[in-house]
């Protein structure tokens, strides 16, 4: 079983399953950051890090890249691109990803998560989607997603996903918590 204390959450205080992520890492007893930018709304605020313009720029990429990976398009571009600079972010401070959303069809993960999963593959991180729909976990394996059972590391890790959690959802990551540290210390 690996050590709490080892382990790590990084992620972005958004309502659902970021917000869910830091209640966890708050009743098992892990570290977390949560990474945040000016004008941010978060629901979950604990050991809050706000990235600077100039650190938010490291993540920056064309939206155009960005829409066409995903296959769709923002309409709120300001927003959506400090999202995207912060799942840069997110990614790039660990070693594994965790998300909960939706796997769509072509491969990619729906809403502005998806482009923190694009990112792990792009950087050769291990990355877990909770797919609600098919209820079930699945690994990213090089070129296609595998059904499995994910247990989190003993270093950092990052834990995103959708707004809309579901009670299916917030279940799947309690237990993920449980799996991988044994019961809750509060």
């Amino acid at each position: 079983m690996p050590d709490r204390n080892k382990a790590r959450l990084v992620s972005g205080g958004h309502k659902g399953a970021e917000a869910e992520f830091g209640r966890c890492a708050q009743r098992w007893g892990l570290r977390e950051v949560t990474l945040s930018f000016e004008g941010h709304q978060m629901e979950w605020s604990q050991d809050v890090r706000v990235l600077s313009p100039e650190e938010l720029a490291k993540g920056d990429v064309s939206m155009e890249i960005v829409s066409q990976r995903l296959g769709r398009s923002y309409t709120n571009i300001q927003q959506i691109r400090r999202v995207v600079q912060s799942l840069f972010h997110m990614v790039k401070e660990t070693y594994e990803v965790y998300v909960v959303g939706w796997i769509q069809p072509d491969g990619t993960v729906q809403g502005g998560t998806g482009w923190g999963v694009e990112l792990a593959k792009f950087f050769n991180r291990p990355v877990w989607v909770y797919d609600q729909e098919k209820k079930g976990w699945f690994n990213w394996e090089g070129q296609a997603w595998k059904a499995g059972t994910p247990s989190l590391p003993e270093r950092p890790f990052a834990g995103t996903g959708t707004r809309n959690l579901s009670e299916d959802g917030r279940q799947a990551i309690q237990q993920l918590f449980e799996r991988s540290f044994g019961p809750a210390q509060a």
